[in-house]
């Protein structure tokens, strides 16, 4: 075997060698064998075309609403067709472009922001972006046949119920969103740990770029906002496929329900979508403007307050459904409270640009788009908020153009800048401005025309989403003028893709930071090559490049950390959270066709579903389970090695004998996202109980001692168990570790029989909300004991196969963290089932 201290010796005399040594082991084959990609780079590319091109879709059927609204009684759209492209355009914009496109930016431009080689998980990234991929064209397939969803992109109860949409429009929204937002919690994860476990070192927390901290708090905002959306989605789904009354008011349910769980994601959408966007001005404004951004730390405590406060403002979506004056009033306030942070980020920018010597080239142009529109948004946000007004103008355009103030200025104009000033970074080639400023002009006049009249029809009373009006209430010229200013935007966009697809075929060839910024990603070549930096560099300030305009062809000769191939490996650092100081080095998996596969097995199981083939889907679920499973052979070590060097005479561990690896990180941040879910539905079951009369009829409570004792006896023993296997003195011995690993697996066994006679004792599901609630959130703790003994028997398999010593004890740590959270939801469950009839009586 190839002793690696000694392979590491063998450091490439020159930097077109070490190239070629990493391209060998980096890059990725051609033809067919492209689809095996895992690369940050490839993939972020795939998302963003790939968003872009369902962008265009949006626009489209933006484009097919306001030729039907254009005139009055107009025959363009019938009703059917009409509700259809409505939904599909709020569906594809919000679901299919705008968060789908903040994950490709993010994929592809974080490792070389953080100075490091990829993100965390790169097949968690590839296995996104099938998930993505597939359940977008599973909306647009629908909409091509004529089944596209027709509630409106919110499916608002019951009108998204069985009883009054009975074919399979709802569903193929329901289950292509939940496929689809695989990909959002996926990332999700993933951002977070890359940029707390994988940045350059000695990048501390205080000297990263303003961008990754706007992204790591979209991250966190989308791994707590998501979960209540897709529990809420499979909630639905449910009650339209097996008849359970969850938001039938005649038998126990509340058709509101719904609108909180949506909601509850639903507002900090705006900020998931906005925040990113935000951070690229942070990002290119300073450059522009000649300049360090002006209150570094105010921004980042702004950012952290406003995500903060938008998860408290969903209520303000529902202020005409009857919410009491105590709650109107807090939220209300909360939600003109949100400006504040708002604000700080605008004068901060407005501070950098005065402070600075702005270059009026076509970012910025942009950049100023953004600042008239969005303000005007924010400006209609604070009067929305406020009661009384929101009362009258509540579902008309008003609410649209304010919507669209918001959600174009705050993400489409700074992502058109994001293109321009990324664009050299992307194709190598400098921009050309000759279609672009003529570009810019027609879509921020045509964008104003559009919605800023509509304003005007909202007050006039124009309600939203419906299909045609008549001559006679006044609504024709704004319409008309609004349709005109549409078309003319769309001309804009147009012009902006020929533009970009020119500077892409005919660009002059870009230097390597023509833009003279100070962050990592202008410190390797352009076009990017699939290792990014052939050496990884030591950061010490938060412009690197300002520093050091010599630091990208010191890392090209290899001068920085990790400046050779190992093994054949792909390395990249694993650091500290707090300081940066290197603690690991992360080994990569290559190029794979496991998460194109995984992703197809997945859509088997959510196709299987929408025809209701529950056979197959039953048997795709543990296909997906293998196929997770065979995800993890490259990812663990059948030997210590101990420390390795790094370059520049340090040493690391590797990442399967670090005490904080990635993968542990991952585990903590999925089971974040788990809770949330519980919490959302336990929050169902509390919001039921309060507000429909006569919940629970006590005929309903049926008490099974025998299921409680076996469920809480198998989820303590497996939580025991689980822990003991981790311990020091256990893991020595192989026969001990693997005993409590049976324990384990024989506790969460019997845990499944306790929960099994359990459900047994709850009446049919489909009598009442109570016993649908009731039935789901055991079968929620059931599902997590199944995978508790997964992991137990996982963790057998891998310290038998050798996976397992004294310093590798991953594997083991992960499985104990997913048994201590099933116990405890098990024991939350078994709470809300018999503890919460006794103590609301």
């Amino acid at each position: 075997m190839m002793d690696e201290r000694t392979n590491d010796t063998v450091a490439a005399p020159s930097p077109i060698r070490l190239h070629k040594q990493l391209d060998a082991v980096w890059g990725t084959p051609g033809g067919w064998g492209r689809l095996a990609a895992v690369n940050h780079t490839i993939v972020g590319r795939r998302f963003i075309a790939t968003a872009f091109v369902f962008f265009g879709i949006g626009g489209i059927l933006a484009m097919l609403i306001r030729a039907q609204l254009a005139t009055p009684r107009s025959a363009f759209l019938g009703p059917e067709i009409y509700n259809q492209i409505f939904t599909m355009h709020g569906t594809v914009m919000m679901f299919l472009f705008a968060i789908p496109m903040f994950e490709g930016f993010a994929m592809y431009l974080l490792p070389k922001l953080l100075g490091a080689r990829d993100m965390a998980f790169p097949r968690l990234s590839a296995y996104g972006y099938w998930c993505y991929l597939f359940g977008g064209s599973m909306l647009l397939i629908a909409m091509a046949v004529g089944l596209a969803p027709n509630g409106g992109w919110f499916m608002y109860t019951p009108l998204s119920s069985k009883a009054y949409t009975p074919g399979i429009n709802s569903d193929i929204w329901l289950i292509g969103i939940t496929f689809v937002e695989i990909s959002a919690l996926s990332a999700a994860v993933e951002i977070i740990a890359t940029i707390l476990k994988t940045r350059a070192p000695g990048m501390s927390l205080d000297k990263m770029p303003l961008l990754a901290w706007y992204l790591l708090v979209t991250a966190f905002m989308m791994l707590f906002g998501f979960p209540p959306l897709i529990l809420g989605s499979i909630l639905l789904e449910v009650e339209r496929a097996f008849d359970l009354p969850l938001f039938d008011p005649t038998r126990g349910g509340d058709a509101l329900l719904w609108q909180h769980l949506f909601w509850l994601f639903g507002h900090p959408e705006v900020y998931i979508i906005f925040l990113p966007a935000a951070g690229m001005v942070s990002t290119i404004l300073p450059v522009l403007a000649r300049r360090e951004i002006v209150g570094y730390s105010a921004i980042v405590i702004s950012v952290v307050a406003l995500a903060f406060l938008s998860f408290g403002l969903w209520v303000h979506h529902m202020f005409t459904v009857g919410i009491p004056h105590l709650a109107l009033a807090f939220f209300s306030s909360a939600s003109t409270a949100v400006a504040v942070p708002t604000a700080v980020q605008i004068f901060a920018w407005i501070g950098t640009l005065a402070a600075g010597r702005p270059q009026l080239k076509l970012p910025m142009l942009y950049l100023l788009g953004f600042f008239s529109v969005f303000v005007i948004g924010g400006l209609t946000g604070v009067m929305l908020a406020i009661v009384p007004f929101n009362w009258q103008v509540h579902d008309t355009h008003f609410v649209v153009a304010h919507l669209h103030y918001v959600l174009v200025g705050g993400f489409v104009f700074p992502m058109l800048a994001a293109a321009y000033y990324w664009l050299p970074h992307f194709t190598g080639r400098v921009p050309r401005h000759s279609l672009g400023v003529p570009a810019f002009w027609l879509i921020i006049i045509g964008f104003n025309v559009t919605f800023l009249v509509m304003h005007l029809t909202g007050l006039l009373g124009m309600p939203r989403r419906i299909h045609g009006y008549g001559a006679e209430t006044g609504w024709e010229w704004p319409n008309l003028v609004s349709s005109v200013g549409s078309f003319v935007m769309a001309i804009g966009f147009a012009l902006f893709t020929v533009d970009v697809l020119l500077h892409w075929l005919h660009g002059k060839r870009s230097a390597r930071n023509p833009w003279r910024a100070g962050t990592l990603e202008w410190a390797i070549a352009v076009p990017p090559t699939n290792y990014a930096f052939a050496s990884l560099p030591d950061v010490a300030t938060r412009a690197p490049l300002q520093e050091r305009p010599d630091l990208g062809n010191h890392l090209a000769r290899g001068g920085g950390y990790l400046g050779f191939v190992r093994n054949g490996w792909l390395e990249t650092l694993g650091v500290d959270v707090m300081s940066g100081r290197v603690e690991q080095i992360v080994r990569l998996p290559n190029q794979t066709m496991l998460p194109l596969f995984t992703a197809l097995v997945t859509g088997v199981f959510f196709v299987a579903v929408l025809f209701k083939l529950y056979v197959v889907a039953l048997l795709a679920l543990p296909a997906i389970v293998a196929m997770l499973l065979a995800w993890t052979p490259v990812s663990g070590e059948r030997r210590d090695r101990g420390a390795l060097p790094i370059g520049n005479g340090a040493e690391a561990v590797l990442h399967s004998e670090a005490r904080s690896p990635p993968s542990l990180w991952a585990m903590g941040l999925t089971l974040a996202a788990d809770a949330t879910a519980f919490a959302s539905l336990a929050f169902g079951i509390l919001f039921l109980w309060v507000v429909a009369p006569n919940w629970p009829p006590p005929s309903m409570i049926g008490w099974a001692p025998w299921g409680v004792a076996l469920s809480a006896g198998g989820l303590v023993t497996g939580f025991i168990a689980g822990r003991i296997a981790t311990l020091r003195g256990v893991v020595r011995s192989g026969r001990l570790r693997e005993a409590a690993l049976v324990i384990a697996l024989l506790g969460q066994i019997v845990a499944l029989f306790g929960i099994a006679d359990v459900i047994l004792a709850v009446p049919p599901p489909t009598q009442h909300a109570y016993a649908a609630a009731t039935t789901i959130i055991l079968i929620y703790a059931g599902l997590h004991a199944a995978l508790a003994a997964v992991f137990a028997g996982f963790g057998i398999w891998r310290s038998r196969a050798g996976y397992v010593s004294q310093t590798r004890t991953v594997d083991l740590r992960i499985g104990a963290l997913w048994s201590d959270f099933t116990a405890a939801i098990g024991i939350a469950t078994l709470l809300i089932v018999y503890g919460l009839p006794l103590v609301m009586g």
